[in-house]
C-alpha cells in the first residue's frame, strides 16, 4: 500500500520540473517589475520630462513621425538646423529607437489607450530595461543554466550604469540598444548551442534591429568574428559554429545596408572587414573539415594544400582590395570614434570635437565602483566558473568581458557595455557559489548520524547503478559505430567506455562539500553582499541618476532650491522672438532650442560637421566686433550662452570655452590656446590675459555680472573676475533667467553706411571750416 501511495519517480521529476519552470516565470516576472520601477524615482521626484540633451532630439524626429507618417519621416529635410545647410533626417539618424516608440504609440491609440508621444517616449526606456533584463536570464541560461540566468537578470535590473542610461526620461538610442545587443548575443550562443538555421535567421534579424538602434553595433560584428576565430585557432570548430556565423554575416550585411545612415559603410568602412576576413576563413576551414570525411589521408595532405594555397591566394587578394579601397582615406577607413577606442589618444590629437565630450572621456577607478558596484569584486570569480568545463558558450562570455573592460577603460560612455558582462559573469558566480554553499549545508544536515549517512550513500549508490543499467541499454549501433571508429584511431571522436564508477562518483560529491559553518558564514556574506548591492543601486537609482539636466536642483539648509531657468529661457526665445530668427549657441544646447524653443540654431549636438561648429567656437572666443561679423554672416539674431557663476553650476560655457578655442583653432589658426593662458594656466581673475578679458565668451557672460554682489566672485571659479566694468558695442542684453543660468544677448542692427559717411564729411568740413576762420581775416 506504501508503494502504491508514493507517486512514480518520473512524476514527481516532472512535478518538480513544472514547479521549477512556474517559479522561474514568476521570478523574472517580478524582476521585470523591478527593472520598470526602480526607474521610475525621475518622474515621481519631478516630473515626467524628457531628460539630457540628445533625447529632445529624438523627441522631436518622434513627434513628426507620428503626425506626419513614415514616408515624410524618411524624406524628411530639416532646415531649422545647421543654418544655412540644413539636415537630411531620414539619412542621418538611426531610426530604431524612434519606429519603435512611435509603434508603441500608434498600437497604444489604436486599441483607444490615448497617450501622448511624450508620454511614451519617457517610459520607453524603462519597459524596454525590463525586456534586457529577460534577454539576459535567456543569454547566461544558455551558458550556465536557469539560476545563474535569473541571478545575471535581477543583477542587470538595478546595476547602476545601465540605469544611468534608462531612467524614466532618457530617450536615447540607448534605451532600445541595450536590449538588442543582449538579445542578438542570446540568439548567436543559441544557434551556437543547437545548431538551428532558424535561431540563426533571428540571430541576423536581431542584428539588423541593433543597426537599426545605435552606432555601437559593430561592437557585435566585431566580438562574434573574433569568437568565431578563437574557436577555430583552439580546434573547437563544428558545423554549429558554420550555422551561426555565416547566414549572419550574409543576411545581417545585408538588413544592416538597408538602412539609410549605414548603407555602403556595411561592407566599405574598416570596422566591418574583420566579419569578412573570418567568413573567408571559416569557409576554409569548413571545407578542410569536408575533404577529410571524403578522402584518404594521402589524398587528404594533397587537398589541404591545394585549399590551403588557395585559401592564402584569395585572402591575400581580398587583403588588397581592401587595402586599396582604405589607402586614400586619412584614417584607413576607420571612423573618428572607433579610432579613438583603438588609440585614446586619437582623439586630443586631431579631433577635439570628439575629445571635448565628457561622456568620451576615460573613466576613473571610482566610477566602476559607483556604476557596477560589488559586480566588480564577483566578475573574476565568474570567469573562473566558465573554465570549468569551458564550452563554445562560456569562451564567448569571457571574450565579451575582457573586450568591454578594455573599451570601458577607455571611454566612459562604454561602462553601458561592460554592465551586461559583468552581471553576467556575476550571476554565473553568485549561482556557482549559492549551490556549492547550500549543497554543503544541506549535506552536512543530512549526515549528522551515521544512519542517515548510510542511507544517503545508499540512495546515491542505487541512483547511480539504475544510471549504468539504464545506459547499458543503449542502441547496439552505436556501439558498433564506437569500435569502427576504435579501428580507424579516431580517438578525439570516441566517447570513454568506462563509466566513472559508484565510489568515485560519492568521492567526488564529498569533496566538494564544506564545513557547515563555514558554508553558513559564506551564505550570509553573500546575502549581505547582496543586500548592499541593493541598496546602493536604489540610491543611484534616486539621487544619482534621476535628475534631469533640464531642470536642477540644490540641497540647503533653507530646503530644497528648483533651478528651472533652461525651461524658462527657452520658452522666453518661443513667446518673444519671430518664427524665422537664428539662434547661436555652442553645439551643447542645439537639440533643446530647436525642439523646446522651435527656433533655427547654427550648430546642434549631432556635430557632423566640424568647421561649422569651429566657426560658432571662433566668434565666441573673438573680440566683440569680430564676433558681431562672424554672427551677422550667419544671419544670427541672438546669441544664447550658458553660465553658472552665480549659483555655482559646473557645467556652463566658461568651463566649456578651451575647447571652442581649440575646436576653432583647429580650423582657423589665428585662434591660439596659448593666448589665452597665462603660464598655462586658465584664468578668469586678474592675471587672465587680455585676449581672454576682451573675447566675446567672457563678455557674455561677466556683463553686469559685479551688480549681483559689488565684487563680481564666480562661485564656479572661486574666484574675482578680472574685468568688472565694462559696456557692450555690438551686442544688447534681452534675457536673464532668474538665476543667471541662461544669458541671451541680440545683435545690434548694423549702423547705416552712408549715413556715418556724411557724418564723417560734414564732420570734416565743420572742422577746415572752423580752422579757416581762426585764421586772420584779409578783408579786415
Amino acid at each position: 500500500m506504501a508503494a502504491l501511495e508514493s507517486p512514480p519517480p518520473a512524476t514527481s521529476s516532472a512535478m518538480r520540473h513544472a514547479f521549477g519552470t512556474v517559479l522561474s516565470a514568476l521570478i523574472l516576472l517580478l524582476i521585470g517589475v523591478l527593472a520598470f520601477s526602480i526607474r521610475l524615482f525621475s518622474v515621481i521626484k519631478y516630473e515626467s520630462v524628457i531628460h539630457e540633451f540628445d533625447p529632445y532630439f529624438n523627441y522631436r524626429v518622434t513627434q513628426f513621425l507620428s503626425k506626419n507618417g513614415i514616408y515624410e519621416f524618411w524624406n524628411w529635410f530639416d532646415d531649422r538646423t545647421w543654418y544655412p545647410l540644413g539636415r537630411v533626417i531620414g539619412g542621418t539618424v538611426y531610426p530604431g529607437l524612434t519606429l519603435t516608440a512611435g509603434t508603441i504609440w500608434w498600437v497604444l491609440n489604436s486599441i483607444n489607450i490615448p497617450l501622448s508621444v511624450e508620454t511614451v517616449c519617457v517610459f520607453t526606456a524603462p519597459v524596454f530595461s525590463a525586456f534586457a533584463s529577460w534577454a539576459t536570464y535567456l543569454l547566461t541560461k544558455e551558458v550556465k543554466g536557469s539560476g545563474a540566468g535569473l541571478a545575471a537578470a535581477a543583477l542587470l535590473a538595478m546595476v547602476p550604469s545601465y540605469i544611468s542610461r534608462s531612467v524614466a526620461g532618457s530617450y536615447d538610442n540607448e534605451a532600445v540598444a541595450i536590449f538588442a545587443l543582449i538579445f542578438t548575443f542570446y540568439l548567436y550562443i543559441k544557434t551556437l548551442n543547437t545548431g538551428s538555421l532558424f535561431y540563426a535567421t533571428l540571430t541576423a534579424i536581431a542584428y539588423f534591429y541593433m543597426v537599426c538602434s545605435w552606432g555601437g553595433y559593430t561592437f557585435i560584428i566585431n566580438l562574434i568574428p573574433m569568437h568565431v576565430l578563437l574557436c577555430i585557432v583552439t580546434g573547437r570548430y563544428s558545423p554549429r559554429l558554420y550555422i551561426a556565423y555565416a547566414p549572419l554575416v550574409v543576411l545581417g550585411t545585408v538588413l544592416a545596408a538597408l538602412v539609410p545612415v549605414v548603407g555602403f559603410n556595411a561592407v566599405l568602412t574598416s570596422e566591418h572587414f574583420a566579419s569578412f576576413l573570418v567568413f573567408i576563413i571559416i569557409h576554409v576551414v569548413a571545407l578542410v573539415y569536408y575533404i577529410k570525411g571524403i578522402l584518404s589521408p594521402k589524398m587528404f595532405k594533397v587537398a589541404v594544400t591545394l585549399v590551403v594555397s588557395i585559401g592564402l591566394v584569395v585572402c591575400f587578394i581580398v587583403v588588397a582590395v581592401l587595402v586599396a579601397l582604405v589607402a586614400s582615406s586619412p584614417t584607413k577607413g576607420w571612423s573618428g570614434r572607433s579610432l579613438s577606442l583603438l588609440d585614446p589618444t586619437y582623439a586630443s590629437k586631431y579631433i577635439p570635437i570628439i575629445a571635448s565630450v565628457s561622456e568620451h572621456q576615460p573613466p576613473t577607478w571610482p566610477s566602476y565602483f559607483m556604476d557596477i558596484n560589488v559586480l566588480a569584486f564577483l566578475v573574476p570569480a565568474g570567469i573562473i566558473a566558465c573554465f570549468s568545463p569551458l564550452s563554445d558558450a562560456s569562451s564567448f562570455v569571457v571574450l565579451y568581458i575582457v573586450m568591454s573592460v578594455y573599451f570601458s577603460g577607455v571611454m566612459v560612455r562604454l561602462m553601458l557595455v561592460l554592465a551586461p558582462a559583468a552581471c553576467i559573469m556575476s550571476g554565473i558566480a553568485l549561482s556557482q557559489a549559492f549551490d556549492v554553499f547550500t549543497a554543503s549545508i544541506k549535506y552536512q544536515l543530512g549526515g549528522s548520524s551515521n544512519s542517515k549517512d548510510d542511507a544517503e550513500d545508499n540512495t546515491f549508490t542505487n541512483n547511480a547503478q539504475k544510471d549504468d543499467a539504464s545506459a547499458g541499454k543503449t542502441d547496439k549501433g552505436e556501439e558498433i559505430a564506437k569500435e569502427r571508429s576504435s579501428k580507424k584511431g579516431k580517438k578525439k571522436e570516441r566517447e570513454p567506455a568506462d563509466k566513472p564508477s559508484v565510489k568515485s562518483k560519492i568521492a567526488k560529491k564529498k569533496a566538494l562539500v564544506l564545513p557547515l559553518e563555514a558554508s553558513i558564514v559564506a551564505l550570509l556574506l553573500l546575502i549581505m553582499l547582496g543586500a548592499f548591492y541593493v541598496i546602493h543601486c536604489v540610491w543611484a537609482a534616486a539621487e544619482a541618476y534621476s535628475a534631469p539636466s533640464i531642470v536642477l536642483t540644490s540641497q540647503s539648509r533653507d530646503g530644497l532650491h528648483v533651478f528651472d531657468d533652461f525651461r524658462e529661457s527657452y520658452a522666453w526665445l518661443s513667446h518673444n522672438t519671430d518664427v524665422d530668427d537664428k539662434v547661436a549657441s555652442w553645439w551643447d544646447y542645439g537639440y533643446q532650442t530647436t525642439a523646446m524653443a522651435n527656433r533655427t540654431v547654427i550648430v546642434d549636438n549631432n556635430t557632423w560637421n566640424n568647421t561649422h561648429i569651429a566657426t560658432v567656437g571662433t566668434a565666441m572666443s573673438s573680440p566683440e566686433k569680430a564676433a558681431w561679423e562672424i554672427f551677422n554672416s550667419l544671419d544670427v539674431k541672438y546669441v544664447l550662452i550658458v553660465f553658472g557663476g552665480l549659483i555655482g553650476y559646473p557645467s556652463d560655457d566658461i568651463n566649456k570655452f578651451l575647447w571652442m578655442v581649440r575646436i576653432g583653432g583647429g580650423v582657423f589658426p589665428h585662434i591660439k590656446e596659448a593666448d589665452y593662458l597665462r603660464d598655462g594656466q586658465y584664468r578668469i581673475d586678474n592675471e587672465a590675459t587680455p585676449t581672454m578679458l576682451n573675447s566675446l565668451m567672457y563678455k557674455l557672460s561677466y556683463y553686469r555680472f559685479v551688480e549681483t554682489d559689488g565684487k563680481g566672485y564666480d562661485r564656479v571659479r572661486r574666484t574675482e573676475i578680472g574685468k568688472k566694468h565694462f559696456k557692450l558695442t555690438h551686442f544688447e542684453e534681452v534675457f536673464t533667467s532668474h538665476h543667471w543660468m541662461v544669458r541671451i544677448y541680440k545683435l545690434k542692427p548694423q549702423k547705416n553706411r552712408i549715413r556715418g559717411r556724411a557724418k564723417k564729411l560734414k564732420s570734416k568740413t565743420s572742422s577746415g571750416l572752423s580752422s579757416k576762420s581762426a585764421k586772420k581775416n584779409p578783408w579786415i
